[in-house]
């Protein structure tokens, strides 16, 4: 199935002044026919099919959200800060700040032409090809994290990182909370009692997984990664607890398993014990014990599936993806418990 398909009535646009604005920028006469990707469950992404070229364009979904969350300005200003140095983030082209056009920040930027690898696989590949996006998925994340916080600079909010990020989402848990998932009190509390202090500090990408990743297998390597919504300045182990939490391996109990949306589960894909081995092998760093990064990465990735749970619940949005994503987050927070009880 192709990842893109017609505008949903609710997320549909003024493309006339969309092109209008954006004519500033690029040397485009008439207005793009535009088509929306299915994945994404938090900003909206839109192609912009023009005679000659590809753009993409990012906007906040409709209907209440998180106060820091979907802030266009920023995910704007991250991707052209980091592309001086990880090129692997796409070209920017323009942000718009003008509510008149489409009743929020938007921006625009050059589509990335590659693969990209969601739940299931409909090409042939090689064990190969697995060995290319396994090794090539871990050593970017390494990669990344080798780039100077410095570029980022006015993101760094110093010592304490973990600890914010566990109040932070804590709260956010809480505010979004609806009556048929679980409090997640004895979890938070947990977190909270067993935070280690910063392993480091770098640039983070906050969402990291295959499906966030564009591939080229000829080439046998990476061309881009997507979606910087959550990229900011913190500990890499964190990151990289918040990237395993999507990591379903081949022998994960049916519940955990079903919530998959990348292959990480095909032969010859490594483990999530053999991802942070490897991690760690490259990038030099230490963790003796894991399980409280598994555990945060798995309660974060259950506060960002409430919220949207939230506003699906409240008819904010009609996404019919969003429809089972109250037992995910009941999977989610029981799984991590289960870490630790």
């Amino acid at each position: 199935m192709s990842d893109l398909t017609a505008v949903r009535e609710e997320d549909r646009f003024d493309v006339k002044r969309m092109h209008d604005w954006l004519s500033n920028f690029i040397d485009q006469k008439t207005p793009p026919e535009v088509l929306q990707f299915r994945s994404g469950a938090s900003n909206l992404t839109y192609l912009l099919k023009y005679p000659d070229c590809e753009l993409v364009l990012r906007r906040p979904p409709v209907g209440t959200k998180a106060a820091s969350a979907h802030d266009m300005k920023r995910e704007y200003l991250i991707q052209s800060r980091v592309k001086s140095a990880f090129p692997l983030v796409p070209t920017m082209i323009a942000l718009c700040e003008d509510h008149s056009i489409m009743g929020s920040d938007f921006y625009v930027m050059e589509r990335v032409v590659g693969d990209i690898f969601r739940r299931d696989i409909n090409q042939e590949i090689t064990a190969q090809d697995i060995s290319v996006m396994a090794d090539s998925l871990i050593t970017g994340l390494v990669q990344l994290h080798a780039v100077d916080s410095s570029i980022l600079q006015e993101l760094n909010k110093g010592a304490g990182y973990v600890h914010r990020q566990v109040e932070g989402w804590s709260k956010r848990y809480r505010n979004a909370l609806t009556p048929d998932v679980p409090n997640g009190e004895e979890l938070m509390s947990w977190l909270s009692a067993n935070m280690p202090e910063d392993s480091d500090t770098c640039v983070i990408h906050g969402d990291w997984r295959i499906d966030n990743v564009v591939f080229d297998l000829k080439q046998s390597r990476i061309v881009g990664v997507l979606d910087w919504e959550l990229a900011t300045v913190g500990d890499p182990l964190m990151d990289l607890g918040s990237a395993l939490a999507y990591w379903v391996d081949q022998d994960d109990e049916s519940a955990f398993a079903s919530l998959r949306r990348q292959p990480s589960h095909l032969p010859g894909m490594p483990t999530r014990v053999q991802f942070v081995q490897r991690y760690l092998e490259l990038s030099g760093r230490a963790c003796d014990d894991f399980t409280f990064y598994e555990v945060f990465g798995l309660f974060r990735l259950a506060v960002i599936i409430q919220q949207i749970w939230a506003r699906f619940s409240a008819g904010q949005t009609t996404n019919p993806a969003f429809a089972h994503f109250g037992a995910a987050v009941n999977t989610l927070i029981n799984r991590a418990e289960g870490k630790i009880l």
